[in-house]
């Protein structure tokens, strides 16, 4: 059975930081790129950032670039991707997914796997 199961999420103040933690387990997700993206209330979903399988490319979107880092590890049976997140903004108040694609990707119909999403409010 496939899961991707985000964790970490929570209500901070503007400048904390927050770590997002993705467990992705039933497939080899060591081959695949893993994705965050962030959907707020009555907007699109929005690309965060993504990492390699091997953990040497990543690629952040314009709006976190400087502020969030991306990470993953890859274990035999189960892949962690992490996104650390600095210098929080109100305007980074959004539930945040983690996603698997089978190769670098911001686009999120590139994406195959997804989580059920956490809860991240920034508060001014």
């Amino acid at each position: 059975q496939v899961q991707l199961v985000e964790s970490g999420g929570g209500l901070v103040q503007a400048g904390d930081s927050l770590r997002l933690s993705c467990a992705a387990s039933g497939r080899t997700f060591s081959i695949y790129t893993m994705g965050w993206f962030r959907q707020a209330p009555g907007k699109e979903r929005e690309f965060v950032a993504a990492i390699s399988s091997n953990g040497v490319i990543t690629d952040y979107g314009d709006s976190v670039k400087g502020r969030f880092t991306i990470s993953r590890e890859n274990a035999k049976n189960t892949v962690s991707s992490i996104l650390q997140m600095n210098s929080l903004k109100p305007e980074d108040t959004a539930v945040y997914y983690c996603a698997a694609a089978p190769r670098l990707a911001r686009m999120n119909y590139e994406y195959t796997y997804w989580g059920q999403g956490t809860q991240v409010t920034v508060s001014s």
